[in-house]
């Protein structure tokens, strides 16, 4: 079996959510949450996380409208992740991430995890999320391409 080396990203205007997956592309933990600063200093912590991961290919959640459509704010997520692909020269995929962080606050407080002060967690858990999103659905293709369908 291949190993599953991505990184999921959840991208915001001041911070970048980081999750990582364990070889077998299971599952998807958080990581780091990365404050922006420049995007040269973005770029060294993110070639830090992808040398330590031997990561292949970054998957970053893309904030489409409740309507579908593709508003500023996924523009601007998608300016940045094509930057950090090029930057870091690995493919980039998008997952949609309606509601992700909605969901991470949500998760947190069951587990009760969750401050309001601590944004990054919430970051980190909607990258999660994301990157598990990324992960079942690559499992499923497979699985269909390999007519194990169940």
């Amino acid at each position: 079996m291949e190993r599953v080396a991505a990184l999921g990203l959840d991208i915001g205007k001041k911070r970048v959510g980081v999750a990582g997956c364990d070889g077998t592309g299971l599952i998807a933990t958080g990581l780091t949450t990365i404050i922006r600063s420049s995007f040269v200093a973005d770029i060294a912590q993110f070639k830090a996380i992808v040398k330590e991961r031997n990561i292949k290919i970054l998957v970053a959640g893309l904030p489409y409208t409740m309507a579908g459509e593709l508003g500023f704010q996924a523009q601007q997520v998608q300016k940045y992740a094509q930057k950090l692909g090029i930057a870091l020269d690995l493919p980039l995929e998008y997952i949609d991430e309606r509601c992700t962080s909605l969901e991470a606050e949500e998760f947190l407080k069951a587990k009760k995890q969750f401050s309001s002060w601590d944004k990054g967690a919430i970051d980190r858990e909607a990258a999660a999320i994301i990157l598990q999103q990324w992960l079942d659905r690559r499992r499923r293709v497979n699985t269909v391409v390999l007519g194990e369908t169940r």
